[in-house]
């Protein structure tokens, strides 16, 4: 797929509306009445279904008005309007895990499959296919997210086959949505109705985008010569073309609930999906636990049964601590650049070029010819010298602004491009240069207005020229398209980092994957990212990690196509253990700031499309491992009893439960926690023969980082057949204090395949929130 993304304006608002509506979410949690939601476990329970009911039968019979959402398919509750004291009440009822608050979730809001092609470390026999080797399993991917647009090209069913039978959803109608919206690509939509939500948003048509954008990204049809008024031209076309789509749209401009997305997740385990995409999360200031985040609590019972669930990491970077979706059974996925860049470049008087980063369609001279000035000199009288260098709203004097070329700057780190100019335009200047280190290399939109971002070296020399002549003058030159940009990938600098919160024996992110500038799919009717005189652009080039995960959504699809019985944990080891960690410079990835990324950064390394297909040995986390982590976080087993679908009648926690011991479940990062002094400490893998190829001999390599001693053992893994288990040991030793984390890596490997595991040692404990 040809294109980019990036935040647009209206993305920045519907991410400061969502952190609003969490807000009174939670003030009005504090002051009691509201809607609750009730979870009670495994679906499977024929006491906790029977629980539910009755409490549903007893309460409700007579205000039914007050009962907004079920749950009876792949875990037992409901959601409902409660008081406190209600609420309070039925915490204590036989059966019942947690009641809380419904929380709103906020939006983690093409030439990039082209990119992770060339980017393959590996050499495969062939490329990803689109589809199953004899055409026998199209996968189906349920996105949640905002709706989808289903005229879109991108949805065309042309030359698919018929509809997996083992398809049990539905094409909800609705007054602008009709089951004929629906074809052998859109196989279903659902909607999800909230208590105090207008009745316009009671379809699964996409009002907002982004919903489009993620669908068309993941399985969209081939269509040439798509762009964005002419920017980002080419093919679009998504990573699974053969993949069907399954609409939950649980988001609409008032935010995501965790009551829809409950049910979602309930319907989408019942309707029959392999694979479920999440673009949404909470604000990494949330802090929730894994019993009141309706993500991870639906993402638990959608892995039971055996559905693959992939989030994205959040939008809260570049400071640490701050991924979301940190379960052990979510693939997380954080963000990175691609190989091509969107200049809008400076030229000053004298015709000296400052390279910027934006997307603008002005119609202004290529000559310097426009007055010049900086932010400070135009303020007005009741503004601050602070906000008039930013260009901050009613800053500035619209008879020093107009007709010029303002130079504004992003002090104290607060303050973005998309306002600034609506500052300068406001008051009749004709361009906008915006000084900005964090969003440099993430190209946005700005309309017809010229407007460009450069970083503060890029600045020094705009500066230097003010301070020299009594006349300055410039202009911003026409966006351009560079092709081969390097170095790519970089990890944008808004996608979240790690450690998680949650806890630090599990890696997160997982992996990292395209999300900066990508074209995708659009609705047909949004007048927001129109240019006046034009027809509403059919595709949108927007960024953030909701573009990544998607990207990471489609290979998935592709593996479960080509591996039709390859449970969750094994596709997501797949794509984890045969990541790419250098870029097209031959360098090592690194992150926005030029620093080598790290595994808190970029998880396992940067998605392959290709090898992926073919890793050679998985890692597959079982249901016990996940057992075991509830009991190692520290849940008793009456409550993992209620929770699991299956849970073994023998099953009990271990004896010396404790955090630590979370780094000993069968994930494919090894992430050790509590490391203090000069002790040892040993972890256990156990890796699967999937190379086809029934006997095959690995042997281990590691990046033992410094100040540690790692051995494995043993050294070398001799397989016999297909499907064959093998388990390993790690002994970790430090030969100095560990006085910050450090990272490492194992690999197996053999002459076709590379199995690479990152490895995470902190002195810090397992939890830290």
């Amino acid at each position: 797929m040809k294109g980019i993304t990036f935040f647009t304006p209206f993305l920045s608002f519907l991410y400061l509306l969502c952190i609003l509506f969490m807000t009174e979410t939670e003030a009005g949690s504090r002051n009691g009445d509201g809607v609750y939601i009730v979870y009670m476990g495994s679906a499977s329970s024929a006491a906790n279904a029977n629980r539910a009911q009755i409490l549903i039968n007893t309460m409700f019979k007579r205000r039914a008005n007050d009962l907004l959402h079920t749950y009876k398919h792949g875990f037992s509750g409901f959601a409902a309007r409660l008081t406190a004291e209600e609420a309070k009440v039925i915490a204590k009822k036989p059966g019942v895990v947690s009641v809380f608050p419904d929380p709103h979730f906020q939006l983690h809001t093409t030439h990039s499959w082209d990119f992770l092609k060339y980017q393959t470390s590996v050499k495969v026999d062939s490329g990803p296919p689109s589809s199953a080797s004899d055409g026998s399993y199209d996968s189906i991917v349920g996105i949640l997210d905002t709706g989808i647009w289903p005229e879109s090209e991108s949805f065309n069913d042309k030359d698919m086959g018929p509809i997996p039978s083992r398809w049990k959803g539905t094409c909800m109608e609705a007054k602008d949505f009709n089951s004929s919206n629906c074809n052998r690509k859109i196989i279903g939509a659902r909607y999800y109705k909230n208590l105090d939500d207008d009745s316009e948003y009671y379809t699964t048509r996409d009002v907002i985008g982004h919903g489009s954008h993620v669908s068309s990204t993941i399985a969209g049809s081939a269509v040439e010569n798509a762009s964005y008024y002419g920017v980002a031209s080419g093919t679009a076309k998504g990573g699974s073309q053969n993949a069907r789509i399954a609409m939950y749209k649980v988001c609409n401009p008032g935010g995501c609930t965790g009551s829809s997305i409950l049910a979602a997740f309930d319907d989408a385990i019942a309707d029959g999906v392999d694979v479920l995409s999440l673009s949404l999360g909470a604000p990494a200031y949330a802090r929730i636990d894994l019993n009141t985040d309706p993500i991870a609590i639906g993402a638990f019972h959608a892995v039971e049964q055996g559905i693959l669930v992939i989030c994205s990491a959040g939008n809260d970077g570049p400071d640490g601590g701050t991924v979301t979706n940190t379960a052990p059974w979510i693939m997380t996925v954080a963000a990175n650049t691609i190989d091509r860049d969107f200049e809008s470049d400076v030229v000053l008087g004298g015709n000296k070029v400052v390279k910027g980063e934006g997307i603008h369609f002005a119609n202004v001279s290529k000559s310097p010819v426009y007055p010049l000035i900086h932010g400070k000199s135009a303020k007005n009288a009741d503004a601050s010298e602070g906000s008039a260098r930013a260009c901050d709203s009613d800053s500035l004097d619209q008879e020093k602004v107009k007709g010029k070329i303002v130079l504004c700057e992003n002090v104290g780190g607060s303050y973005y491009a998309s306002s600034a100019k609506d500052e300068v335009k406001s008051k009749g200047g004709i361009g906008c240069v915006f000084v900005d280190d964090r969003t440099r290399a993430v190209a946005s939109a700005y309309g017809s207005f010229p407007t460009t971002v450069i970083d503060s070296k890029e600045a020094a020399e705009i500066f230097s020229y003010l301070n020299s002549t009594k006349d300055p003058v410039a202009t911003i030159l026409p966006t351009a398209t560079v092709a081969k940009f390097t170095p790519a990938p970089a990890v944008a600098y808004f996608s979240s980092r790690g450690p998680s919160s949650l806890t630090r024996s599990i890696l997160k992110p997982d992996i990292t994957a395209p999300g900066v500038s990508i074209l995708a799919a659009w609705t047909g009717n949004d007048s927001s990212i129109s240019l006046e005189g034009k027809p509403a652009s059919q595709y949108n080039v927007i960024s953030g990690t909701s573009m990544a995960a998607p990207h990471v959504s489609a290979v998935a699809s592709l593996i479960k196509s080509q591996h039709p019985t390859w449970g969750p944990s094994a596709i997501r080891s797949a794509i984890m253990t045969t990541a790419t960690q250098t870029n097209n410079d031959k360098g090592l990835i690194t992150t926005e700031t030029g620093a080598t990324a790290t595994p808190y950064d970029s998880g396992a390394g940067e998605l392959s499309s290709t090898a992926s297909t073919q890793p050679g040995l998985v890692y597959e986390t079982t249901e016990t491992d996940y057992l075991n982590f509830l009991c190692y976080y520290g849940y008793n087993v009456t409550t993992i009893k209620a929770m699991s679908k299956a849970f073994p009648e023998n099953f009990t926690c271990p004896a010396d439960s404790n955090l630590d011991l979370i780094s000993t479940i069968n994930y494919p990062s090894i992430g050790i926690s509590g490391f203090k002094g000069n002790g040892s400490k040993t972890v256990t893998r156990t890796v699967t023969n999937v190379g086809e190829d029934g006997e095959a001999v690995y042997t281990v390599s590691v990046e033992t980082p410094p100040g540690f001693n790692i051995q494995v053992t043993p050294e070398k893994l001799q397989f016999t057949k297909d499907g064959e288990k093998l388990t390993y040991q790690v002994i970790v030793s430090a030969t100095a204090s560990l006085k910050q984390d450090v990272f490492g890596a194992l690999t197996w490997s053999n002459a076709k395949y590379k199995v690479r595991s990152p490895i995470v040692i902190s002195s810090e404990s397992s939890r830290t929130n």
